[in-house]
Parts: structure tokens; sequence; C-alpha cells
């Protein structure tokens, strides 16, 4: 299979006729003894279903006849006389996955970008091909569920141990292999490896009533009911298992149709075709990024340890570490390891490629080795000052075309270039904290930032396996300004007495990862602390903190750092942390309960919505589709809902300015809805067509 004009294979229900006539022609033929099924690319097997296509559906019933194609098309596959042989090298995911299910056995390569996967729950879908069906049916019922309720991959080794393939080989030898194992002729189909609980579990009707309440529960604990498709998926697979497999695949087909036209899997679709039209993009118009080859970090703190981390291990480039001190360097290069360390300990690498990639890390306390580096990224205190000190340094010790790439958190990029000899060279780089598992970063450009320093910046990012958006300059840039207001207005509801787990547990159930409280404790109250100031002195007085904050700061609550701050962490290291109750008595408030979830979600959010309303309107960001990918990759917003302009596409622009002119007459200016929102609700308009 070699789909023309692509990059990867994908499968569109066009090539149904395509092959049904290749299946048509190896019945014909006496003279075949087995068929091997192999990829035309280089480095891929099938990486899915074009999922475009379903973007055309118009009903339920359109999606689910996709769906029932495919299954015809497999089930003809895998009823053919002779052995049919998957041979996969590189990504086997979705559709292709399924497509290789159909085939009588699966030889994989070794290689580490072999990995095969159901990800459509992801996308807010089932596999519709029979992937529900065959998988059970190959490596058992819990690793089967595991498998498609979370996406989750595996690579040619673990493919093997759990029975999806029969055997791992080089890729130079995949293709003899798999012909030699279609000449040997069919074998019976292997029963799933299963111990004696997985017996009693799987193949007793009590047993897989226990595993499907199980997986229920689990299932419920991590969407809060947000997500149909994990709920559809169980049901699907219970009735193949109950039932026989025609019954699953009846069920499978229209399951699929109903779930395309889920407004979760229409916004979870955008998302995928937004960060992937993302990806062909510089971020400067024509300008082409120039080669990166050596990389220096500033400060080996919490930052540039996962910074270095990330240049090392995922764009595979050597990075010199600075800081004032040998301890500062020793904590980065700890931090590194230990990551890489896990690793190994859960068998994702060799030890032998750890040393590969902390050998591509050394430290410094002066400015040795930093003559040849192209991009240095700072990541020292918030200070302007010490910033502007690093920018001189860089231009005196590295050649004229070195980028100086900023990750403040708060301060305009524009500041930290005003002394700068060479200014179009300096530039923003804002990560997220971990940066190891941050999937955002903020590249801010100043008014004098060159195109060909964004292009590389961006293309950078990328090799880093960051998602980039390019924002403009100014206070807070795009993530920080919005999640500044959703906290405070957080922290204002905590302070009329609302408890503090109901705060948290409303936007949980809302959908973002952790509550706005947990979230304080986890980023530092004394960075939030830090940031406040310098936000209301550029955006004015509705980023104000609450002046009782500075009680927490004062009685040494810094948050998860100092393990003292909204929750008790002492004692406490496993399972969900108490809330402290001594804060209520430091602040002042007699906690009493008296919002409803819903009230809490509408007013913490409503703000946040108007600030990144703002931001497009003032162009910090370029489109709603950046505003929306910065807002679910930065602060994880609910990716189930798109994003807030979609979101607010869906509840209404109108409906929006009703929420914040009645918070505005109750509680002030700082609800006051911006311009461009009043105009789109006066003219019923959208952000998305």
């Amino acid at each position: 299979m070699d789909v023309a004009g692509e990059r990867m294979n994908v499968l569109k229900a066009t090539f149904a006729e395509e092959i049904r006539t290749m299946l048509a022609e190896l019945k014909q033929n006496s003279s075949v003894k087995g068929v091997v099924l192999i990829s035309g690319k280089s480095d891929s097997f099938i990486a899915g279903a074009d999922i475009s296509m379903l973007d055309g559906c118009k009903t339920a019933a359109e999606a689910e006849e996709i769906a029932r194609l495919g299954q015809q098309v497999f089930a003809e596959i895998e009823q053919l006389k002779v052995p049919v042989v998957a041979a996969i090298h590189g990504p086997c995911l979705g559709g292709g996955l399924e497509l290789a299910m159909a085939c009588h056995s699966r030889i994989v390569s070794d290689d580490a970008k072999t990995v095969l996967g159901l990800p459509e729950v992801q996308l807010g879908l089932l596999p519709g091909s029979g992937g529900t069906q065959r998988l059970p049916r190959l490596v058992g019922l819990q690793k089967a569920l595991d498998m498609i309720l979370t996406g989750k991959q595996l690579r040619a080794k673990q493919a093997v141990k759990a029975g999806l393939a029969q055997a791992m080989v080089p890729n130079s030898i995949l293709l003899e292999a798999a012909v030699e194992q279609a000449l040997a002729g069919k074998k019976a189909a292997a029963e799933p490896k299963l111990n004696l609980i997985g017996k009693l579990l799987e193949k007793t009707g009590p047993g897989r009533g226990i595993v499907f309440d199980q997986a229920k529960k689990q299932t419920l604990s991590k969407t809060h009911g947000n997500y149909p498709a994990p709920l559809k998926i169980l049901e699907v697979i219970r009735a193949g298992i109950d039932k026989g497999m025609q019954a699953g695949l009846n069920a499978e087909a229209k399951a699929f149709g109903e779930l395309c036209m889920t407004p979760e899997s229409k916004a979870l679709r955008s998302l995928f075709f937004a960060t992937t039209e993302m990806k062909k993009e510089s971020g400067a118009g024509n300008a082409k990024p120039n080669t990166v080859k050596k990389v220096a970090v500033l400060g080996g703190g919490l930052m540039g340890g996962g910074i270095a981390s990330v240049t090392a291990t995922k764009a595979g480039l050597p990075v010199r570490i600075k800081d004032i001190q040998h301890q500062g360097i020793a904590n980065a290069l700890r931090y590194a390891y230990q990551l890489l360390d896990k690793k190994v300990k859960r068998r994702f690498m060799r030890s032998s490629e750890l040393q590969k990639q902390m050998a591509l890390m050394t430290g410094t306390t002066d400015y040795s080795g930093f003559h040849d580096v192209d991009m240095v990224v700072e990541a020292v205190f918030e200070d302007l000052e010490l910033k502007q000190t690093m920018v001189a340094d860089i231009e005196q010790h590295c050649h004229e075309q070195t980028i100086f790439a900023s990750n403040t958190s708060s301060l305009p990029i524009g500041q930290i270039a005003a002394k700068a000899k060479r200014p179009e060279n300096v530039i923003g780089l804002h990560y997220f904290s971990p940066v190891d598992k941050m999937p955002l970063v903020e590249v801010i450009a100043h008014k004098d930032t060159s195109a060909e320093t964004i292009a590389t910046t961006v293309a950078f990012a990328r090799k880093q396996g960051k998602t980039p958006i390019v924002v403009k300059d100014g206070a807070g840039f795009y993530v920080n300004r919005i999640l500044a207001l959703y906290m405070n207005e957080a922290a204002q509801i905590l302070l009329q007495g609302e408890p503090i787990e109901k705060l948290d547990k409303a936007l949980v159930k809302f959908g973002f990862p952790v509550g706005p409280i947990t979230l304080l404790d986890e980023v530092g109250i004394d960075v939030g602390a830090k940031i406040g100031p310098i936000l209301q002195g550029e955006l004015g007085e509705r980023f104000a903190a609450p002046a009782a904050f500075d009680k927490l700061l004062a009685d040494g609550r810094k948050g998860k750092k100092s393990e003292k701050g909204f929750y008790l962490y002492k004692g406490n290291s496993k399972g969900k942390k108490p809330v402290d109750p001594s804060v209520y008595t430091l602040l002042g408030i007699q906690p009493v309960a008296k919002m409803s979830q819903s009230e809490i979600v509408q007013r913490t959010t409503a703000q946040m919505l108007n600030e990144a309303v703002r931001c497009l309107e003032e162009g910090v960001i370029a489109s709603a589709r950046d505003g929306d990918i910065g807002a679910i990759f930065g602060i994880g917003f609910p990716p189930f809902l798109g994003g807030p302009f979609l979101y607010i596409d869906t509840m209404g622009a109108a409906t929006l300015v009703a929420q914040l002119q009645g918070y505005e007459k109750q509680f002030g200016n700082r609800f006051t809805p911006c311009e461009l929102l009043l105009s789109m609700a006066e003219d019923n308009e959208r952000f998305y067509p």
C-alpha cells in the first residue's frame, strides 16, 4: 500500500473498490499460496483512516455506512482461504491496526518507530471497522479495554508479548520473514495469554461483569461523564462478547455513526485538524528557519533543567547549561537523568540510549563553549535588569546570528530587548511547567524581532516536541493573561466563603485537569503574587489580585514547593490531599457552600472567555484557532469543548455578554465585555464558520 501524494498511508472510503478488485483477483488465482500486506512508505505502515471524510457526513447514518463499508472489506480479507500476513514497520494506528488485525498474522519490525494502537477515543470516536471486536479476541478483554479506552500504543516488543503480533524482526528482513510466514500456511488463532485470575475474570460471566463495572467506574472518575465515546466503547465491546461477533459489529457501526455527530467529537476533530494545519506553518509567513545545531540554557532551575532535557532528548541537540553555581548545573542534570531513568525502568529505552542522551548535556559556570551556540534559552528569575544583562552577555560571547529566547512568563519581550545591540535576534519562548509534560510554548515576537528569528524559534520548539503558537508581545502574553483572570475570580469566590474542595471539584467536573486552587498550589502562590502586579501595571485594574493573598505569603505559604499552601502536604504523599483548615482562619473565612457548581463554573470562566476575545481584538493572537490551541494545550481548557472560542460559538456571544453584564452590575467593571464581543453579540456572529 502506497497512497500517492501522501507522506503517510491513510485509509479512505474510496479505496474500498480497489481493495475488493484485488481480493477478487487473489481468490481467482489458484497459484497464490499466501499474501503479504506491506507499506510502500519507508517509515510508516498505515497511520489510520482519513478523518476528513467524516466531516462530509450530515447524518449518523452516513457515518455508520462508512464504518460498515470498512467492516465488510476487512471481513473479505479475513475470509481469504490463503494466509494473509501484515508486515508492519512504523506507525500502525486506528484503521491501519484494524486492517492488520483482519489479516491472519502480524510481523513487526523492531524499530522504535513501530507502534500499534487504536487512538480513535482521542477524537471522540471508537474504532469502527471491527477494532472493538477483534482486539479483545487477540489480546484479551482487559488489555483491549486499556488500549481502546485510552488510545494507548504498544511498541513492537509489547505487541508480541500481548499476542497482537506473532514475531518481531529487524526491518531489513521484515518482508522476507513475512513471506516465510505466509508460505508456512494458516495457523489456528492463538488464545489470549491469561493467568489464573485473568481466566476467572475473562472466561466467566460474573468475572466479565466485574471487569466492565470496574472499567466504567474508572472511566467516569477520569472523564466525569464529559466524553460519550468511552461509555459507548464499553457497550459495544460487551455486545460482542455477550452476543457474538456479528452483534458486536452491528453495535460498533451504529455507535460510530452516533459518536461522529456529537459536539464533543466535532470539537476534538477540529482540534486535530487545527494542530495538523499549524505544523505546516513557519509562524512568519514565507520566512525559512535557520538550522540550529547547538543550544545553551541559562539557569539550572526546574524550568532550565526541563528545557535542557527536552532539547537533548527530543530535539537530539547538544545543550550547554550555564548557572552561577555548580549545584544548579548538578540539579539540572539530575532532573534530566531522572526523567530518562524512568523510561529505562519501564523498558521504553536502553541504558546505552540514556548515556547517549545524557552525553549531549554539559554544564559551565562561565560562558566557555558559547562561541558556536545558535540558540540561547534564558530561564532565570523574573527580573528585568537581570534579563537585560543576560542579553548583553550573550551578544558579547556568541556569534552575530545567535538567537536569545527568553522564557519569561510575564515581562514584555520589547523591554528585555530594549538595550540589545541586535534586537532582531531577541524573542520570547514561554514554556509551561513541567516542561517535559506540557505540550504548548508561546513564541513571542516584539516589534523588532526578525521573521527568520520567529521561523527558527518555531521550528526549534517543534523539534522539542512542542506545539508553538506565535503571540504578540505584551504583559502575560496570551495564556497567562487569560489564566490570571480565571485564578483571580476563583480566589474572589473563595474569599466569599465557598469551600476550597467545592471550588476545585466544580471546575474538574467541568473538564479542567485540576481545579484553580490546586493549580495555584502547584504553580506556587509566590509566582502568582509576582506576576499579578506586572499584569495589573500593564493591563489595568481588572488584573488586581485579592489583597488577602499577602497574608498567605507572610505565613510562608508558597504551595507545593514549601509543602504549605491551601492543601496539606506533610504526611500525605499519596492519594488525594486534604484542605489545610488553618488557611480559612488565616484568611478570616467561615467556609459555607452557597453557590451551585454551574454558578462557580460560569463566574470563573466568564472573565477568561472575555479576555481571550480581547486578546484576539488586540492582535495578541492571530486567530481564534491559535487561541483555542493555546488554551487547551497551555492551561488544560476542556478539549471536548474545543477551546474558548469554539465554546463561545456553542453558547452564543449574546449569552456570554448577558452573563458578563449581569456580573458587571454585581461586582464592578472587571466583568465589562470587550468591544469585539459586544459587536459579535449584536450581529449574531461566530468565530468559526
